[in-house]
């Protein structure tokens, strides 16, 4: 149902998610950030508190293995139907599959990255999105996240086709620097692609024009002075 990787810009700083489903709106549900504290996934048959959950740990000074742990601890029983993937801001990763997790699951772990899906073709497409993310670091986060995820689908992705998919990466401010989401279509991960392109050359100067507007460049539509 869902394959995702979550991953660290090591020159930066900067972390950030991609995901992508055959249920619709997956982002909404499953891609959490923030900036300067860590990345999770939280997926499989999903809790989108554990996410909120294990970032709020490691914002108050745990790893991200042990506070997946804790957040683990807290679920229950629960537990057994998750799973997630976590990175914080030094790089450490922690991944989990419940027992419950659905069809043929498998996770991997790379440098300032993890990556994990259910319901897949294969059990070797984390693997794949690992080496794919960790093969280009001088790229934007967010350039290595979709490359992951393009990989990942190539690599055979889920056992049917995918219908969603998202990317959220955060930087220095306490908003999103991307979050972009293609919430119902075929090709969801293509057209997200398409969506960072057009998004790419105008991020910056949303962050301009919110910290210093009277330096923001023009907005370059009708009627704008």
């Amino acid at each position: 149902m869902t394959i995702s990787i979550a991953g660290r810009c090591g020159r930066t700083g900067m972390l950030g998610v991609a995901v992508s489903s055959s249920s619709p709106c997956v982002a909404a549900r499953c891609a959490f950030a923030r900036a300067g504290v860590g990345a999770a996934m939280s997926q499989n048959i999903t809790d989108p508190r554990l996410g909120q959950r294990v970032l709020e740990l490691i914002q108050g000074g745990l790893d991200a293995q042990s506070a997946l742990d804790r957040t683990l601890a807290e679920a229950g029983e629960n537990a057994a139907f998750r799973q997630m993937v976590v990175v914080d801001s030094l790089g450490g990763a922690a991944i989990f599959s419940g027992a419950r997790t659905l069809g043929t699951h498998a996770m991997a772990r790379g440098i300032d990255c993890a990556a994990a899906g259910n319901l897949l073709a294969n059990t070797g497409v984390p693997q794949a999105m690992v080496a794919t993310f960790a093969a280009e670091p001088g790229l934007h986060l967010a350039e290595r996240l979709l490359l992951a995820l393009e990989a990942g689908l190539v690599a055979g992705g889920e056992a049917g086709p995918v219908k969603s998919a998202g990317l959220l990466v955060v930087d220095r401010q306490p908003w999103p620097l991307a979050d972009l989401r293609c919430d119902w279509a075929d090709a969801p991960v293509s057209r997200l692609a398409a969506i960072w392109d057009v998004y790419k050359p105008q991020m910056n100067d949303y962050v301009t024009r919110a910290l210093d507007p009277s330096a923001a460049p023009a907005f370059g539509v009708p009627g704008d002075p």
